[in-house]
């Protein structure tokens, strides 16, 4: 199969955004409607977008470009939604290009840390509202 058929398509929602990423071989690049993903605004949220490349290391997106359109919802809506879509494309990208296992490996990183982030949200959240009601009584 030749490189230029190489890429899958996903899409990741939050609330009312939508996000689809457009995934296929090349040089690293990352552009958000037209923009690299280092110019994301708001800046307060850049390192949402930027989660999953943290998370897995540059070097895993060093041989994959990949091009978002999101639409709807507000910022922060919108920035979940990208997060998802270009966590999900790698996935899909590795799992259909590359090996099983190196698709394992991506899978079970993000979904360790986005899972245990949400555990511990929920926890807190939980804790605050118990010793609340305990206050309140």
């Amino acid at each position: 199969m030749s490189a230029a058929m190489e890429s899958v398509q996903c899409f990741g929602r939050k609330k009312t955004a939508v996000a689809v990423t457009y995934c296929k071989r090349g040089r690293g690049l990352i552009k958000i409607n037209g923009c690299p993903i280092e110019l994301v605004e708001p800046e307060i949220l850049r390192y949402k977008a930027f989660e999953p490349i943290l998370l897995l290391g540059r070097q895993r997106f060093a041989n994959v470009d990949m091009r978002i359109r999101v639409r709807g919802g507000g910022f922060t809506s919108q920035i979940y939604a990208i997060r998802q879509s270009i966590a999900k494309a790698l996935v899909a990208f590795f799992q259909k290009y590359v090996d099983e296992q190196s698709k394992k490996e991506i899978k079970d990183i993000l979904l360790r840390v986005w899972l245990e982030e949400r555990w511990s949200s929920n926890l807190a959240s939980n804790v605050l509202h118990r010793i609340g009601t305990l206050v309140v009584t």
